[in-house]
């Protein structure tokens, strides 16, 4: 009996000092074609460079707010609730964006405008919202890139048109009671579709210097310890110019930086191993025909089952 009791603690300790088996994790891409207006496309891959198109490369969600109805720049986390929230721009010149969840990216809830620049009554515009979760302040933060004309001076004549963009943000618990907008990056420029990852306790920015006089057009990262302001400059451009919609992603040893090179009508991609030395990988990666940008993002294999299931893969 002694023997039995002795073998069975050490089974038991055994047990608890073997790693569980992790969840195998796959790539899904989030993105939208043409103008946004048939609404959001996903593709899966389990390599990180070749993406497939889910559901025939046919919108899997329609969307439904705003005016003109788009769904562009769509970006989707997974939070710690386990369900998967997105927010999109919905038309080119809106004060708002939208939003809506869903708990296996196939069935989603009722699509919100969230009027985060209403307060402004001559912006221009609200573009790529992006999220991201903190987990120190237990909440998630929206930030986007908005034009109010005669803000800045800096920058007023070297963009496209009249816009001359800064990113903003609002914080929120629970997407139903949200932050006033504050301003999150202004470094004297004009600025679109940043990403921002947390990596070895730092925030890095990756930002789209959206200079048009003369053309810059490119990536380059910004650092900051905080989540909510103090960005910096770290780097010059990263990538080739007239590129944007940057995503980025842990891809074994490597970082992978995606972006939409949309005068060359195709998606491109950079990679690196210390996020300071980044080479053109091009000939390395595949997307649907007609991708434009969004966000990647990992989920467990089996939300991909799912979605396999529910859509028919396009191979």
């Amino acid at each position: 009996m002694k023997q039995l009791l002795i073998s069975i603690a050490v089974l038991t300790l055994f047990a608890a000092c073997t790693p569980k088996a992790q969840t195998p994790k796959v790539y899904l891409f989030s993105y939208f074609k043409d103008n946004g207006q048939d609404g959001l496309h996903l593709a899966y891959s389990k390599d990180g460079y070749h993406f497939w198109a889910l559901n025939n490369d046919s919108s899997i969600l329609a969307p439904q707010v705003a005016n003109d109805k788009l769904m562009r720049d769509p970006c989707i986390i997974q939070g710690p609730d386990n369900r998967f929230h997105m927010v999109w721009t919905v038309s080119w010149n809106d004060r708002g964006i939208g939003y809506a969840w869903s708990e296996d990216l196939i069935n989603w809830s009722e699509q919100q405008f969230v009027p985060v620049m209403q307060h402004e009554p001559t912006a221009k515009n609200c573009w790529a919202p992006e999220i991201i979760y903190d987990d120190d302040k237990k909440q998630y933060m929206i930030y986007w890139a908005t034009t109010i004309p005669g803000r800045f001076e800096a920058g007023e004549t070297q963009g496209d048109s009249e816009y001359n963009h800064r990113m903003y943000y609002t914080t929120t618990k629970d997407f139903e009671a949200f932050t006033p907008t504050k301003l999150l990056y202004d470094e004297g420029f004009n600025v679109i579709d940043a990403v921002i990852k947390k990596i070895n306790g730092e925030y890095l920015m990756f930002l789209k210097d959206e200079t048009r006089y003369p053309p810059k057009k490119h990536i380059r990262i910004a650092k900051s310890t905080s989540l909510y302001g103090g960005y910096k400059l770290a780097s010059e451009a990263i990538s080739p110019d007239w590129v944007e919609g940057p995503t980025v992603a842990q891809v074994n040893d490597a970082w992978v930086l995606y972006y939409d090179e949309y005068t060359r009508h195709h998606m491109g991609a950079m990679r690196s191993a210390d996020l300071i030395n980044w080479e053109v990988i091009n000939d390395s990666i595949s997307f649907p025909e007609g991708t434009r940008h969004g966000t990647i993002f990992n989920v467990d294999e089996s939300v991909l089952n799912g979605l396999l299931n529910a859509f028919k893969a396009t191979n």
